[in-house]
């Protein structure tokens, strides 16, 4: 039987370390939880969390990414206050910081659906749905993940990115949306290898800070609807 509850959990602002650690520590529970049931040919139901963070100033390198396109040194990294991982979500280089929702759906995709594609555009649309509350018209770029604005012309950029690890389709990782972060950050990098298109945020967009709860709590009933979650 799916169990499409989902337990909601906001960290605040947390060390990109601490965050990754709570991760796995959660996605392994899942997974034991999953080996158990085919050991034992039992239905034990298995979790799933949607968790919303902040991290101070990462940059982050997905397991196809490239090194160099990170541009700072370690001098560099110290005088911006950032820390710089390789980790194991798929995708390239990103940032993280302050002002950016970063969402952390750790599901059991056996109690939703098994479909990576799918999974990654149902959170895109989360994303376009809370876009366009605020007036602001979002849609996909082909042949990229993540959320874009003006994506069909010359113009385009790029509000949200995603990169996700999934294992006996257990997901972990997720999206980076940005709502007020400081985008001179992102000069620090070619985003997701991609240097012929601009990073932009809600508050660019809009010309004016935003509420981040009110959009949390935006973003997460988008989530909610479009993946059929009880919450907890």
């Amino acid at each position: 039987m799916k169990n499409k509850a989902v337990k909601f959990i906001d960290w605040g602002t947390k060390d990109y370390q601490e965050a990754w650690d709570s991760q796995e520590e959660i996605f392994a529970k899942t997974l034991a939880i999953k080996h158990q049931n085919r050991l034992n040919n039992s239905e034990e139901a298995t979790p799933n969390y949607l968790i919303f963070t902040e991290h101070p100033h990462v940059y982050t390198l997905g397991k196809s990414g490239h090194e160099d396109y990170l541009l700072l040194d370690e001098a560099g990294l110290k005088e911006k206050e950032a820390r710089f991982y390789k980790i194991n979500r798929g995708g390239d280089i990103t940032y993280h910081g302050p002002g950016q929702i970063v969402g952390y759906p750790i599901l059991d995709l056996d109690n939703f659906f098994t479909d990576i594609h799918l999974y990654l555009r149902t959170l895109e649309e989360a994303i376009i749905l809370t876009l366009a509350e605020y007036q602001i018209t979002a849609g996909r770029y082909p042949g990229y993940t993540g959320v874009w604005l003006d994506a069909d012309n010359d113009r385009a950029r790029k509000i949200c990115a995603l990169g996700v690890r999934a294992s006996r389709w257990v997901s972990m990782h997720g999206f980076a949306f940005n709502v007020n972060v400081d985008l001179d950050y992102f000069a620090n990098i070619i985003p997701c290898g991609i240097d012929d298109k601009d990073v932009t945020s809600m508050e660019r967009e809009l010309g004016y800070p935003l509420d981040m709860e009110e959009v949390k709590e935006k973003l997460k009933r988008n989530i909610g609807k479009l993946f059929e979650m009880q919450w907890l």
